[in-house]
């Protein structure tokens, strides 16, 4: 698992690298430029005084603390050289599983670009080739139509609904859930959905 990251990915003008603490400043503009676009999916905590919302940093830490026990892989995604967005693998189980989580958010000065959809096809063929995961799986609340037509293109199967999955936006929501597994995956998806 360790020699598949950290990597970098690239297809064009797209770069897809590890997050570093030292982001922040890039992140925080690019969000506070989208905090409309991005509010109704952002993810909240049901108990707020409980457990507040973690800060950037606090965040990154501890994506990086589980990409280092091989749990997560935490990217940034960089076009035409600036940040635009995240791309997480999260939830990475091995033993009898070997599966993964895939989460993340874009830019709405570049949203509708193909940007994402490289992005995904990129780390999903990273996570079948180097990585040897079986399965891939991406949850998206049913009202986020471009994300749903993203992870369909890509050849993800629609599994289920799980009711009241995540808490996003103040409310318990439901989400879509797709599947990749290893063996409805081939190499060279970016080139199949994106061609140079």
């Amino acid at each position: 698992m360790s020699s598949s990251w950290p990597v970098t990915l690239r297809y064009g003008d797209l770069v897809i690298r590890p997050l570093r603490v030292s982001d922040y400043a890039d992140w925080r503009q690019v969000r506070s430029a989208n905090q409309q676009w991005l509010g109704e999916w952002e993810a909240t905590s049901p108990r707020p005084r409980l457990e507040p919302a973690p800060t950037f940093r606090q965040s990154a830490r501890k994506a990086l603390r589980d990409a280092r026990a091989g749990k997560a892989m935490p990217f940034v995604l960089e076009f035409q050289g600036k940040f635009v967005g995240q791309l997480n693998v999260s939830d990475i189980t091995t033993g009898a599983l070997w599966s993964a989580h895939l989460g993340y958010w874009i830019d709405e000065q570049v949203a509708n670009q193909g940007i994402m959809t490289k992005a995904v096809a990129l780390v999903t063929e990273h996570l079948f080739t180097n990585t040897k995961l079986h399965r891939v799986e991406i949850a998206i609340r049913p009202e986020n139509v471009p994300s749903n037509r993203l992870v369909a293109k890509l050849g993800f199967q629609f599994e289920g609904v799980r009711k009241s999955f995540l808490h996003i936006n103040g409310q318990w929501r439901d989400h879509n859930i797709y599947v990749m597994l290893q063996e409805d995956f081939s190499p060279g998806l970016v080139t199949k959905i994106a061609p140079h």
